[in-house]
């Protein structure tokens, strides 16, 4: 049995679909609350759902957990309680850590690019560049407090799982996101507008060169991420910490054009001001490299920007329903 933490969220209930479509069973540890979050996990046998306060109490039960694929984390970049996202992000991972170590168990676990800050200290997933890393929000540094405590347990010979990655997901889009309100994708959030007839708005430039709409990001599909996963789950052999991404940035105007092409329709932009709360903090471009990721074995093809979004946009938003 497969245990997925947060497996009932964006990338996790990807996951979780996929590995039910394989046959497998899968223990979901997640929190549904109330809104509309049980439909990502609906369509699939799960084997049950652990609220993560009981986690720990199930692990000691000696669970028989082939794999724990860990992606539970509190994703907002506008979060500021440091000492939940803390406990939530790192405190939690480590501990899993620990306990994989101990049972001799694979360990899965999500990183982010957000690790990154603005960019100007490289994309590289290299371990030996994390000291050079400077994350612009709290969420950023959570996960990278977590991969540089994880690089100085193994530099100190400390107990490790078999086999471990550590995937640093750029930006992720796909079905099932719609219960992420804000910190959503842009397809979702640009989608949205579209239908409702309003034009796409796209945030202005407030940084000299750049032109507005020229921010670039890796945009990444969510398949890409769940194949990556089922890759490593398959590959115990490979370890290590690995960006997850499609290798090629682009703009947010031409992810916005993928939308009005996907719907047959002329493209509408308009361009607003950048928030207040994103002023200084807002990565103008990401792009993830993909040797160490590629140099371990996966050779995949990365779906591409139109490609994806068109898929995402035929085969999920526009249908009456739009979860995988």
């Amino acid at each position: 049995m497969y245990l997925v933490t947060g497996g009932a969220g964006f990338i996790g209930s990807n996951v979780t679909a996929a590995l039910c479509d394989a046959g497998q069973e899968v223990l979901v540890c997640d929190r549904l609350r109330d809104g509309e979050k049980w439909h990502n996990i609906a369509k699939h046998p799960i084997a049950g759902l652990l609220a993560p306060e009981d986690l720990w109490t199930f692990l000691d039960g000696d669970p028989g957990i082939e794999a724990v694929v860990h992606l539970g984390a509190i994703s907002a970049t506008t979060a500021t309680d440091g000492d939940l996202v803390a406990h939530t992000n790192m405190t939690m991972t480590l501990r899993l850590w620990d306990w994989c170590a101990a049972q001799g168990v694979p360990l899965i676990y999500a990183s982010s690019a957000a690790t990154y800050g603005d960019g100007s200290a490289g994309f590289e997933d290299d371990p030996a560049a994390l000291a050079g890393l400077r994350p612009l929000n709290l969420y950023g540094w959570s996960k990278h407090a977590t991969d540089r405590r994880i690089q100085d347990l193994l530099a100190r010979g400390r107990p490790r799982p078999p086999s471990w990655a550590g995937l640093k997901f750029f930006n992720v889009y796909g079905p099932n996101e719609a219960h992420k309100g804000r910190m959503a994708s842009v397809v979702l959030h640009k989608y949205r507008q579209i239908a409702a007839g309003e034009p796409a708005t796209l945030f202005a430039s407030d940084r000299p060169g750049i032109a507005d709409g020229d921010q670039k990001r890796d945009f990444v599909h969510v398949e890409d991420c769940v194949q990556a996963i089922l890759w490593l789950l398959a590959h115990p052999r490979v370890s290590g910490l690995f960006n997850i991404g499609s290798g090629q940035a682009r703009s947010f105007l031409d992810l916005t054009r993928a939308i009005y092409v996907a719907l047959g329709r002329q493209a509408e932009i308009r361009f607003v001001p950048m928030p207040a709360d994103l002023a200084g903090k807002y990565q103008y471009f990401t792009e993830a490299p993909l040797g160490r990721l590629r140099a371990a074995g996966y050779d995949r093809p990365a779906i591409s920007l139109e490609d994806g979004v068109g898929d995402y946009v035929r085969r999920f938003l526009t249908q009456s329903d739009p979860y995988r």
